[in-house]
């Protein structure tokens, strides 16, 4: 009968250890069931779960096993401890490895006491299981003068009887006013396989609207303004939003829309996140209610391979105030995502979306990811995952991606 034995070791890191505990067992021609190991400033957690079956030529007494590894331990400095389990126990263990797997990912400023206090409270009220905790930013120094733009911490949980949905309405709750956001997505092989990105543009990629920049230059502003917000909280029909708008554009010359652009704020991490993107070979989109003029430079700028947006119609050098085609809206929006992907022979699962209008929902709730990006109350009530404290680039850590892999 096997007799398996839990071996804990902490201590002091340094090299050598691992070869040197395993050197002794497998003297005995041990079976490992598991390992793990953790080292926080320099200090070791190490943990292996060992099979030690009595019809092994090879396995010691039990005693005789333990003494060398006790032995070997001192000689290193560390601590030991042997806990015997059950037979049971670890079938049960086993039995685990079907479970709905989520990773949970915390992006913010600072990373407090009371946001794990409050993130490991909701978890274990609604039924989920912690199975490891890492950073996967920056180490975080002391220095005033050298704070991490971003600290990022990944969590893996599991459950039995957890209900996803509450955990993502009480994470969002939580993320509103704690200044850090809180993304969950399941643990999958999608989560590891994203191969395409689609943006928003206006309020997304780039800071405010255009269409309320342009009204400001025809004198318009506030009342293009008032309706732009209306319809971004999904209060007014996109389409007609979107013509009672342009209606008042007309006239405007076309040679200013170049000083709008020259003077377009690009939103925080949007650059060093496609910067990264491109470098990974993922395909990248920018699907937008706003216009081509503005998207299509903006794609060059960034390189995005894709655009889609509204063609402003100008005769003689000045709007007309009319839309050249089909207006782009949420539903296009969707249709458009999806057109994307099965031109890039990519599965939808394998698809982030980002967006902040109401007119972003579709196409967040078709793609394998959706985030909300500094979205409007209705987006994030109904996205996958919301983004108001971080950049863009925050989106790296959900993909995998580790403070190193960023900054080199």
């Amino acid at each position: 009968m096997s007799q398996i034995v839990l071996i804990n070791v902490s201590g002091r890191d340094r090299p050598g250890i691992t070869s040197g505990l395993s050197s002794i067992l497998a003297n005995y021609n041990i079976t490992v069931l598991d390992i793990d190991q953790a080292v926080i400033h320099n200090n070791l957690s190490w943990g292996m779960l060992i099979d030690v079956q009595p019809d092994n030529s090879k396995a010691p007494a039990p005693d005789t096993l333990f003494k060398e590894l006790l032995f070997k331990a001192h000689d290193l400095g560390l601590d030991i401890r042997f806990k015997p389990i059950s037979a049971d126990g670890y079938s049960n263990w086993v039995a685990e490895t079907g479970q709905d797997r989520q990773i949970i990912t915390l992006l913010g400023q600072r990373l407090n006491a009371s946001l794990i206090a409050q993130v490991t409270e909701i978890l274990s009220q609604s039924g989920w299981n912690i199975k490891s905790i890492q950073r996967i930013s920056s180490r975080y120094p002391i220095s005033q003068d050298a704070k991490p733009a971003l600290i990022a911490v990944e969590i893996r949980i599991n459950h039995r009887r957890g209900d996803i949905e509450k955990l993502r309405a009480a994470s969002l709750s939580l993320s509103h006013h704690v200044g850090a956001d809180i993304a969950i997505q399941e643990d999958n092989i999608w989560r590891r396989t994203r191969r395409l990105v689609c943006f928003d543009m206006d309020s997304t990629l780039i800071q405010g609207e255009v269409i309320d920049l342009m009204a400001a230059e025809a004198g318009v502003g506030e009342q293009v303004s008032a309706i732009t917000a209306r319809a971004m909280n999904g209060e007014l029909d996109f389409n007609d939003s979107f013509r009672q708008r342009l209606a008042l554009l007309r006239g405007l010359p076309e040679s200013t829309l170049q000083t709008i652009y020259d003077n377009l704020e690009i939103s925080a991490g949007a650059e060093s996140l496609l910067k990264n993107l491109n470098r990974l070979g993922y395909k990248t989109a920018i699907i937008s209610g706003g216009f081509t003029w503005f998207a299509e430079k903006l794609a060059d700028k960034l390189g995005i391979d894709h655009v889609h947006a509204n063609a402003l119609q100008i005769i003689d050098g000045r709007l007309t105030g009319k839309v050249a085609g089909d207006i782009v809206n949420e539903k296009r929006k969707a249709e458009l995502l999806r057109s994307i992907a099965d031109d890039e022979g990519i599965k939808l699962e394998q698809v982030i979306a980002v967006g902040d209008g109401a007119n972003d929902i579709s196409m967040l709730t078709v793609a394998g990811l959706g985030i909300a990006y500094h979205a409007k109350p209705k987006v994030r009530e109904q996205a996958q995952n919301a983004f108001g404290n971080v950049g863009l680039d925050g989106i790296l850590y959900l993909i995998g991606m580790r403070a190193a892999e960023i900054e080199h």
